[in-house]
């Protein structure tokens, strides 16, 4: 499996840099269309009671920014930018989520409070529930230019991580070490369907190990994360808005907390 057509959001922020350089690099070992969507908060320009759009200050950073994909993208036979030209927080999540729909692979950052200014509160969470679409996402701290060779699949064996996992795969095909996690109150159960799921990796030439952990309490998200940076895993995979083996975590608190303190890039599909 391959991806063929991916999409980049972009603004005015330090780690579009970083996400551009992760899209370009996907875009060329898969062959893919690669399109940058630009777009941020912004406010009319006014002299007097005369409003006019778009602003000095937007303009200027649009234009920085179709500049920086040109230079990111060039020798890429296939890439566009795109405008979303709308400043108010319900027009430029509305955009970017609509255009969103129609791609393999979206590609977001983590809020940075540093950049905080330029995008709704709940900006990446909103489009990966209402796009559809799978949803990569990096953190606003460290260096991602490649991901899936040591990545984490979270699983819990419900719709949300099995989606997950599928639209994962075209990540993880050059894997050196997967891992499938799962946490539980049973650890029968876990062990058939984590089973199961190294058993469809390999089908599709991925080779995985499972590791299940039984819990009793809350802090499973804690754990997760710890699990990540104890096998290094440079991806981890999960399915949004769904409960890791722990049927009385409220539904989204999960996601919420994982892209708030997210150390790796984390793939997430509704």
């Amino acid at each position: 499996m391959s991806l063929k057509n991916l999409m980049v959001h972009l603004d005015a922020g330090e780690r579009t840099a970083a996400r551009l350089e992760l899209a370009a690099g996907l875009a060329r070992a898969h062959g893919a269309r690669l399109t940058g969507v630009f777009g941020q908060r912004g406010s009319a320009q006014r002299v007097g009671v005369v409003a006019t759009w778009p602003s000095d200050e937007y303009a200027a950073s649009r234009d920085a920014s179709k500049a920086a994909f040109a230079q990111a993208t060039a020798g890429l036979a296939n890439a566009e930018w795109i405008d979303v030209n709308r400043g108010s927080d319900a027009e430029v999540l509305a955009g970017v989520t609509r255009i969103a729909r129609h791609f393999d692979l979206v590609i977001l950052g983590q809020r940075d409070t540093a950049s905080s200014q330029l995008l709704p509160e709940d900006f990446v969470n909103e489009v990966i529930v209402d796009s559809g679409r799978p949803v990569l996402v990096l953190p606003y701290a460290g260096s991602f230019a490649a991901i899936g060779k040591r990545p984490m699949i979270a699983w819990n064996d419900a719709r949300e991580a099995a989606r997950a996992l599928n639209d994962a795969l075209p990540l993880l095909g050059g894997s050196e070490e997967c891992w499938v996690m799962s946490f539980a109150t049973r650890q029968e159960d876990a062990e058939a369907c984590c089973n199961g799921v190294v058993r469809h990796l390999a089908d599709h030439g991925v080779k995985a190990k499972s590791e299940v952990l039984v819990v009793q309490d809350f802090g499973i998200m804690d754990l997760l994360l710890n699990r990540v940076s104890d096998r290094s895993a440079d991806l981890l995979v999960m399915g949004a808005h769904g409960q890791i083996g722990f049927p009385f975590v409220s539904r989204g608190a999960g996601t919420r907390y994982i892209l708030q303190h997210m150390t790796v890039p984390v793939l997430m599909s509704s």
